[in-house]
């Protein structure tokens, strides 16, 4: 796996052993990161982040920082070992819990995000829906993008994840994944 455009375009990213982490494909991030356009300046927030190639990935496109929040600890030393490898410092944060925990302790710091990222076990999804989009929310900047990676066929439909009030969304599929990408009032389309 390696970082598909941008500053650290061809670098490689080490994969934790043994978690059963799905990498987000080099082919997704690509087509990902061509839906959405420009990330410059972006804060970026990455749940269930695995390796932290999304985020880190919207780094080397332009994206002032990202946040991965990963709760198993293989994961979490994969993520910071791929940002020690690229001298990211302080641009990416990690923060090793769980997305109810995190997402709750974003919002009371008064947390705000222009993108975020999403790429749950697909068959936790169902599970965590309806809570996860209202939680999303919290930390949702205006204008804000939301990105679900899921399994093919888990349609999300017309408005994407319940409690985003997104104003536009589209889903692509890539074999047996899909990602849906949800635009919320003012961002860019």
């Amino acid at each position: 796996m390696r970082i598909v455009a941008g500053e650290f375009r061809g670098r490689r990213l080490v994969a934790p052993a043994g978690t059963g982490t799905r990498p987000t494909s080099d082919r997704v991030r690509e087509s990902l990161f061509s839906i959405l356009g420009s990330v410059d300046g972006d804060v970026v927030l990455d749940l269930f982040a695995g390796t932290g190639a999304l985020g880190i990935e919207a780094i080397s496109r332009g994206a002032a920082s990202a946040v991965a929040v990963e709760r198993d600890r293989n994961a979490v030393r994969a993520i910071r070992t791929n940002a020690e490898a690229l001298a990211l410092g302080d641009r990416l944060r990690v923060v090793p819990r769980g997305w109810r925990e995190a997402l709750r302790a974003e919002a009371e710091a008064g947390s705000r995000f222009d993108l975020v990222l999403i790429d749950p076990p697909y068959d936790l999804l169902a599970d965590i829906t309806a809570d996860l989009g209202a939680a999303v929310a919290q930390v949702l900047s205006p204008g804000g993008v939301v990105v679900l990676e899921h399994a093919r066929g888990a349609m999300m439909g017309a408005g994407g994840l319940p409690g985003i009030g997104a104003s536009d969304a589209t889903t692509r599929r890539y074999g047996d994944t899909e990602i849906t990408v949800m635009w919320t009032a003012g961002a860019g389309t």
